[in-house]
């Protein structure tokens, strides 16, 4: 069967987790990564293997002559490398959040379409390992019909949040409901409403955000609602991260580490009723689990290759991480305009740039990028330290 060829734009943390899991497929070569840092490049390639290195994409393009180009970089490089490398008509994936605005995300599909090649969004939950089990178990009607799903991230600061982990939670989401069609939001930064001087720059490069605490009303099709959290902890906890689907006959959790399914619509914890029962998670049968590749990662590296062998779009495609953005631009827009947000927009300019230039302002003071130091300097200008 046909092998394929992925070349790695970025070697830090994602790339080398996505590079681990692409080497260890057994039809997926990895014949050249590229970054600006030397040790980052010569360490992932002597743990991987691979000798064809670049300081250079368009030239490990060239030389290389993938199938796919992974593009797992900071969000504000999504947009400039995407387009670049799609002038190679080469297929891409892109770290997420797919971009920063909606503008963004338009062209790169559009250069995509116009280049006859596909655009994945690195959502590897969706594809991943848990979220199989959920929709197998969804599929064979353990909790019935689908009538709501409640999401919330680790506590990070809201807005920030959204951009982060939100695009995963709404990933899962639309997954189990589809598209969102219509949506509400509420944004809080100290204790009040958001204001446009609230609107910042995000930590590592996201784009422009709001909202320390956000609650979001999601309506999708056939009567389902989602209800999205993303509330600042004191202390980021990766066990609150996760989402809940609410059956008309049962229920289902995942959170880290692991999925849960009820056999009733409300938990009532005895032995008549039913108690929470542990589902294991879906693994191809050539993942090795003790070797170095992350199972999501390597779900997402195996859903490459069925979607290029079939001719299809990857499930986690740049449809579907455009939409996700659109579900989070929709946010920032209810939330600053007080309204209910229908989708997709029609507007597709960053809704909170829109909003601080509607009220005489320009752009926000730069902030650092690292997020613990991002997050003094906020809570330097909401007035709660003094350096």
């Amino acid at each position: 069967m046909k092998s394929y060829r992925v070349a790695m734009l970025g070697c830090r943390s994602r790339g080398t987790s996505a590079a681990r899991a692409y080497h260890a497929h057994p039809r997926i070569q990895v014949v050249g990564l590229c970054d600006l840092v030397q040790e980052r490049l010569d360490t992932l390639g002597d743990e991987l293997g691979v000798s064809t290195r670049f300081a250079d994409l368009d030239e490990m393009i060239r030389q290389t002559q993938p199938d796919l180009v992974a593009i797992p970089t900071g969000t504000e490089f999504h947009y400039p490398l995407a387009m670049r490398v799609l002038e190679h008509g080469v297929n891409i994936e892109v770290e997420k959040p797919m971009c920063t605005d909606l503008a963004e995300a338009d062209e790169v599909l559009a250069k995509a379409q116009a280049q006859g090649v596909r655009v994945a969004v690195h959502h590897q939950g969706r594809v991943g390992g848990s979220m199989r089990t959920m929709a197998r178990a969804y599929a064979e009607g353990r909790i019935g019909k689908l009538r709501y799903i409640y999401a919330s991230d680790k506590g990070y600061y809201g807005g920030y949040g959204l951009m982060n982990i939100g695009v995963h939670l709404l990933n899962y989401v639309i997954k189990f409901a589809g598209h969102c069609r219509s949506l509400t939001a509420t944004a809080l930064t100290a204790g009040h409403l958001i204001t446009p001087e609230d609107v910042i720059p995000s930590a590592n490069g996201m784009g422009t955000i709001a909202g320390e605490n956000i609650t979001a009303t999601l309506q999708h099709d056939d009567n389902v609602t989602t209800n999205l959290l993303l509330h600042r902890f004191p202390v980021v906890d990766s066990t609150a991260s996760g989402i809940q689907l609410f059956g008309t006959e049962g229920r289902m959790i995942w959170r880290s580490p692991g999925i849960w399914w009820l056999p009733t619509p409300h938990f009532l914890p005895d032995e008549e009723h039913g108690n929470w029962q542990a589902l294991e998670e879906e693994a191809p049968d050539h993942y090795d689990p003790n070797g170095p590749a992350n199972l999501d990662d390597y779900w997402f590296a195996e859903e490459w290759v069925r979607a290029l062998d079939e001719g299809r779009d990857h499930e986690a495609s740049g449809i579907e991480g455009r939409h996700v953005m659109e579900i989070m631009m929709g946010v920032f827009e209810s939330a600053a305009y007080g309204t209910r947000i229908h989708l997709p927009q029609t507007q597709r300019d960053h809704p909170l740039v829109r909003w601080r230039r509607e009220h005489g302002l320009g752009d926000p003071a730069p902030m650092p990028r690292p997020y613990y130091d991002w997050l003094a300097a906020e809570d330097h200008r909401l007035g709660r330290t003094t350096s």
